[in-house]
């Protein structure tokens, strides 16, 4: 509020009068003391009025820190952040009594004076002098405001000669402070003064200002303070810790039993209604007030938050004026936060991984279609106890919102190159022949133009099953000499650019000069890149979405302290692939989830409150060296990717076979039978909100790819019949088989025989000629010729002796 074009007549007076008070009367300027006359006997009224004319004549009024609230998505509180535990509030939204007890007990003649009380600092003065000391202040509230102010600027400056200068013991700060507090009288009213000094006051254990004070002593906001509270904040402002009712009761209890005489005295309140009010207990309801993350109902998505709003420019020209605004602006984040999912997917990692555990477990869930988080969650919780498992290292998030460059996700990157593979043309229902194990020549893999070629060999082994698969199967049953194979047929650039554009960050894919941390390369399907779990999580949204990546949003919302909307996020979203081909990859990973499926022997099928079966998707991924297992799965409405990685206390990676993890011992680990069931948890919680909606079909044409006709080599010979195969675009697989019709050594047949999708392995078969003749079984010839099987035709397996 800025003060009026002219000041009344009287107003002005009473500034001069402070003025000739202090130069010629007294000689004293007074700011919380008043000096004895001797002290001051070598300042003559001239030197006093030229060292106030040479002062600023305006005091520097800015923005008092505030605490910053954190929400969730239903506007419950996570946590707060400040530096001083402050939430202003206009006068009008304190109390009337609690306006009166302050301006009793510190300033009663404050509407009536200007900037310097001269009846209380003669009175302060004359009761010093005959007391030999200093018993009484003289300072009036605009005083101390401005000392509180100068002080307060001073800290935020970080100056340490303006620190020394707000608080040194001398005459130069007391006139200083007397000239500030003029000006403050001649621009703003008295109201705003008083609404200042209330949201300025320290009232001692943390709590700053009026409102903070109410809600930490009494749960009540200061609009509410009764005229017992109301006393006993204002008998704080002198003494903050001396009377703090939490350390020293007897001490309150004393100090605001005078604010009541006093307001008595006054006639702010009655005799009789003071005498009532002493009677009261100081009644105190401490609020407990968390500040920052570690005690908040979710750390490490506070944490998360906090790290994520350090990056948005919108904050502030750097990460440290953003940290500072975030700690003292008095915001109202409103996050993305589900704590129910929080609660549930805290349970579920604990329950399965122990803090003191040489393993990590760790949990994320996106919302599909916005990029929303709804919970992360990890084992070791944030502190600093390392014997309990503590840390404060963010295992969960990307390395630039947390503290751990990620771990290697194995099995689950298969789905990257099984969308790309569909993106190119290839079907589901293309077979490839998948060897238990197989050497790769890596010239053959193609990469991204610019890209350095690839060369030497490189053995691939499977873990799981072998054989002719198709692109369920292969994917399935996770083959990894299929997949190897598959993303010969893609290339390397488009499995990795697809990672990329679903949120994986990945920033060096040919690695240093010598090649070292090289990201893409045909490893690159078998997961050999190390991410985090909320990356994972919202790859496998965009899956979930229709091919729609929506990167990961925590925060909704920044308000300013009144209410007004500084900054709305929406969601960041892009057609990473199309829904066709989204599809198709669902249709591939459901199979993971039914029954027969990995998962589903896990307890991972879900369904809703209904009873009715929620169709979901998922893959699992088992790092080589058995360092991390994953299972990564989704819903049309939820993702989740759960991890478990072997690490020591400080976070180093170490192999999880042979370790106690969750107080079961594992001899080894796997992601369907280790971070499976851990899913599940998480998942059994949230299911029965979903509803059961199911993911779309394939279409055709990327269920069968390119179908192409396969050319006719029957009675051909292999060599011309194979190379005509391949001509066609085909794998070719040889086989054998007896023929009556084609002679020995020639092509007898394919199978498919008629047309297959392009790229599939075609079956050719070898004529063996004629089947042989079995030879006659021994036995009772009664039973038939030929040692028949007893039906009287005479004939074993269809067919009777030449």
């Amino acid at each position: 509020m800025s003060a009026p074009d002219r000041l009344p007549p009287s107003r002005v007076l009473t500034h001069l009068g402070a003025m000739l008070a202090v130069a010629v009367v007294l000689g004293v300027v007074v700011a919380g003391l008043a000096i004895p006359f001797a002290g001051v006997a070598g300042l003559n009224a001239r030197n006093v009025a030229r060292s106030m004319d040479d002062l600023p004549q305006e005091l520097e009024t800015g923005e008092l820190p505030q605490r910053t609230r954190i929400l969730d998505k239903d506007g419950d509180l996570i946590t707060t952040l400040y530096d001083e535990n402050r939430i202003n509030r206009s006068l009008s939204q304190i109390s009337r009594v609690m306006t009166q007890a302050i301006v009793a007990i510190e300033d009663y003649r404050f509407y009536q004076h200007g900037a310097l009380d001269l009846r209380g600092t003669l009175r302060a003065f004359v009761t010093n002098q005959a007391s030999s000391g200093v018993v009484q202040g003289g300072s009036s509230i605009t005083q101390q405001l401005v000392k509180m102010t100068l002080v307060q600027n001073a800290e935020n400056s970080g100056n340490k000669e303006a620190m020394e200068a707000a608080t040194e013991d001398s005459y130069s700060r007391k006139i200083r402070e007397l000239r500030y507090a003029i000006a403050l009288e001649e621009n703003h009213s008295k109201d705003w003064i008083l609404e200042r000094y209330l949201n300025t006051a320290y009232f001692g254990d943390g709590a700053y200002g009026i409102q903070a004070a109410a809600r930490n002593y009494f749960k009540v906001n200061a609009s509410n303070l009764s005229l017992t509270q109301a006393a006993t904040l204002a008998g704080l402002v002198k003494n903050p810790t001396g009377y703090d009712p939490t350390n020293n009761p007897d001490r309150a209890l004393e100090r605001r039993n005078i604010v009541l005489d006093r307001m008595a005295q006054l006639k702010v309140i009655t005799r009789a209604e003071a005498d009532k009010a002493k009677q009261a207990p100081l009644g105190l309801n401490e609020a407990q007030t968390t500040n920052g993350c570690v005690n908040s109902t979710a750390p490490f998505f506070c944490d998360y938050v906090v790290n994520w709003l350090k990056k948005q420019p919108e904050l502030g020209k750097d990460e440290a004026e953003r940290e500072k605004r975030l700690w003292s602006g008095g915001f109202t984040i409103r996050t993305t936060l589900d704590l129910d999912a929080q609660r549930a997917a805290d349970a579920a990692v604990r329950s399965h991984v122990y803090p003191t555990d040489n393993a990590i477990g760790a949990l994320a869930t996106i919302e599909p279609g916005t990029g929303n988080v709804l919970a992360i969650a990890q084992s070791r919780p944030m502190g600093s106890n390392r014997k309990k498992g503590e840390t404060y290292l963010n295992y969960i998030v990307p390395q630039q919102y947390g503290d751990s460059a990620g771990f290697q996700a194995g099995s689950t990157f298969k789905a990257f190159t099984l969308g790309a593979a569909i993106s190119q043309g290839i079907g589901l229902n293309t077979t490839i022949s998948a060897p238990p194990e197989k050497t790769f020549n890596l010239s053959e893999f193609s990469n991204c133009p610019g890209g350095p070629s690839f060369a030497g060999s490189w053995t691939v082994k499977n873990s799981t099953t072998s054989g002719v698969k198709n692109l369920y199967t292969g994917t399935r049953e996770s083959v990894n000499t299929f997949y190897v194979e598959l993303m010969r047929r893609t290339g390397v650039c488009d499995p990795y650019n697809l990672a990329k554009s679903m949120g994986l960050e990945l920033d060096n894919p040919d690695g240093d000069e010598n090649g070292n941390g090289m990201e893409r390369t045909p490893s690159f399907t078998l997961g050999v890149v190390d991410v985090s779990p909320l990356e994972m999580a919202e790859a496998y949204a965009t899956f979930a979405a229709r091919g729609e990546h929506c990167a990961a949003r925590p925060v909704l919302s920044i308000e300013d302290d009144a209410g007004n909307t500084l900054k709305k996020y929406s969601p960041n979203c892009n057609q990473a692939v199309s829904p066709e081909v989204a599809d198709g990859v669902n249709a591939v990973l459901r199979g993971v989830q039914e029954p027969g499926g990995f998962g589903y022997s896990y307890g991972t099928a879900l369904s809703n409150s209904s009873g009715s079966l929620v169709p979901s998707a998922a893959k699992t991924g088992t790092t080589q060296d058995g360092k991390a297992v994953w299972y990564v799965g989704y819903t049309p409405q939820v993702a989740t990717a759960a991890m478990i990685a072997g690490a020591n206390e400080v976070g180093q990676p170490m192999s999880l076979a042979g370790q106690y993890v969750g107080g079961v011992y594992r001899p080894t680990a796997s992601g369907s039978g280790f971070a499976g069931p851990m899913w599940a948890d998480l998942m059994h919680e949230l299911d029965d909100d979903l509803d059961a909606e199911d993911f779309v079909p394939p279409t055709e044409t990327v269920q069968n790819g390119e179908m192409v006709a396969i050319p006719s080599v029957y009675g051909r010979g292999m060599d011309e019949a194979e190379a005509a195969l391949r001509a066609a675009g085909f794998s070719v697989s040889r086989s054998s088989t007896y023929s009556d019709d084609v002679d020995a050594g020639l092509a007898a047949g394919t199978w498919p025989s008629s047309s297959a999708s392009k790229g599939s392995v075609v079956t050719l078969y070898e004529s063996l000629g004629p089947e042989p003749a079995p030879p006659p079984k021994k036995g009772n010839k009664k039973k038939g010729r030929g040692g028949g099987n007893g039906n009287g035709n005479g004939r074993s397996n269809g067919r009777g002796p030449n």
